[in-house]
């Protein structure tokens, strides 16, 4: 996060998001009761987008069938069998996909695949020689999808599982899908490459969704540690922060391409294609840093008694609406004597207070290091959430809210995200800088965190649904933290 207001906004958007007195109306939440609404099930946090939440080893079925692909290069290694089980499996989703929902449209399958190592003798596909291209790619020019099996896959099945494999192949396809589709799904030769990347991911989505339906013969995949570690995977091939969008490269944020994977994944590949310029410019957050932010740490706030001294007056800001007395944020041990502790942040009820460990959360405030790896944080804005969601709880108390419940849970870190984005307000005294809501996604994915928590520090079990919660919650607003998860 940037600290002081009077820099100005990287993109400066006035959003009047929380008159939190409305939010809590009616009965669906009032009295602290838990009944549903008509716009939202009382047990949003019992499934994952319609579907059970289930628990099982995602990857290879047991009895999946030999793929009959011709694959140039192949080899007998798990990854090539990884991939090429993916594209087989894709070709058969889509080729009922699209002509259910593309006019009767009838799938070709791709014209080549290739199998490569990167270090190894070089290969040749359309688009040029594979020596040295640590990636997965389709080839427009010669209609074929190629991947490295000796660096990138390897890599990604041993940190996230076998279904990150699966997650880029089917992103990769979802290229193929463009090319098919043609003005169907807005592609012509100046659509912009964070359009077809953004569609990709969704149309990388809408399969997933059936391998969760388990209709797949090849793959299944959890509702929870599946498709977290399929999150996981996003996050990790993500662009850093900063990136520009305009860029060529350009394949979006964690937050932009979590965002259209689980659009996919929620809704139908009709939705998909119709992600175009004008949509998708609208709601990604990549943005490249302002002057300001460079002159600043990149965006990077200290964390120290000073910026929780600034995280107490934009919460203050922007809960104004609540019409009671705001909780207060205490540097003491993250505890409350006699009841119920959620360290390092704890919402204290008897006192009306969050109280924080300074010493936890700066170091859960470190940032992420160039090369992905974590030297004990997430980032500022990781650390600002997690107080952000007791301060949270503390407003739903207020509002007479349940707060020790899964929707609860699911609803405080819906209000984060809306809190998130009112902080893209001239004058605030945080404001989001690039990177930041990777930042918290990336720590909602952790089984210990708050920010997806109720004041109990029970946490839903669907890493999926946690980052959908703030999602929801950045782009749409506060009340849909209340009907979503009354």
């Amino acid at each position: 996060m940037i600290q002081g207001g009077e820099r100005g906004l990287r993109r400066p958007v006035l959003i009047t998001i929380l008159a939190v007195v409305t939010l809590f109306a009616g009965t669906a939440c009032g009295g602290g009761k838990t009944g549903g609404t008509a716009s939202g099930p009382p047990d949003a946090a019992q499934n994952v987008a319609g579907l059970p939440v289930t628990h099982f080893q995602s990857g290879f079925k047991a009895n999946a069938p030999t793929p009959d692909v011709t694959v140039k290069n192949v080899t007998t290694g798990d990854d090539d069998k990884l991939a090429t089980a993916a594209i087989v499996d894709v070709e058969k989703y889509w080729s009922t996909q699209l002509p259910a929902n593309f006019g009767g449209q009838q799938f070709e399958p791709v014209k080549s695949l290739l199998s490569y190592d990167s270090n190894g003798a070089a290969q040749q596909s359309g688009c040029g020689s594979t020596k040295k291209v640590v990636n997965a790619y389709y080839c427009s020019t010669d209609d074929s999808v190629n991947w490295d099996r000796g660096v990138l896959l390897p890599q990604l099945r041993q940190q996230f599982g076998p279904v990150s494999v699966v997650t880029v192949l089917a992103h990769e396809f979802g290229h193929a899908i463009q090319a098919r589709l043609g003005p169907q799904a807005n592609m012509t030769k100046q659509t912009p490459t964070i359009v077809k990347e953004q569609q990709a991911d969704c149309f990388a989505g809408n399969y997933f969704r059936y391998l969760a339906e388990d209709k797949s013969q090849y793959f299944q995949v959890s509702t929870d540690e599946g498709l977290s570690q399929v999150l996981a995977a996003m996050f990790s091939i993500r662009d850093p922060a900063g990136f520009n969008n305009t860029d060529v490269q350009a394949h979006g944020t964690a937050f932009d391409r979590v965002f259209a994977f689980q659009t996919g994944f929620e809704k139908t590949p009709k939705e998909c294609a119709a992600m175009n310029q004008q949509n998708v410019q609208a709601r990604i957050v990549e943005q490249p840093f302002a002057k300001g932010d460079q002159l600043h740490g990149q965006g990077t706030a200290k964390f120290n008694e000073t910026a929780v001294a600034d995280l107490q007056k934009s919460l203050d800001q922007a809960f104004t609406g609540v019409g009671a007395k705001a909780p207060q944020i205490t540097a003491k041990d993250g505890t409350c004597p006699g009841g119920k502790s959620t360290p390092p942040a704890t919402y204290c009820a008897d006192t009306n207070t969050v109280s924080i460990d300074m010493a936890a959360l700066t170091r859960l405030a470190q940032p992420v290091s160039d090369d992905g790896k974590s030297a004990g944080g997430f980032g500022d804005f990781a650390a600002f959430s997690e107080i952000a969601s007791r301060y949270v709880i503390g407003v739903e108390k207020t509002a007479d809210a349940s707060v020790d419940n899964a929707n609860a849970g699911l609803r405080t870190a819906c209000l984060v995200g809306a809190w998130a984005k009112a902080t893209n307000v001239v004058g605030q005294h945080l404001r989001l800088s690039p990177g930041d809501l990777d930042e918290a996604m990336t720590d909602l994915l952790q089984p210990n965190s708050l920010v997806a928590a109720d004041a109990n520090g029970v946490r839903p079990v669907s890493g999926f649904d946690r980052v959908a919660a703030l999602r929801n919650g950045y782009l749409q607003g506060s009340p849909v933290c209340s009907t979503t998860y009354a």
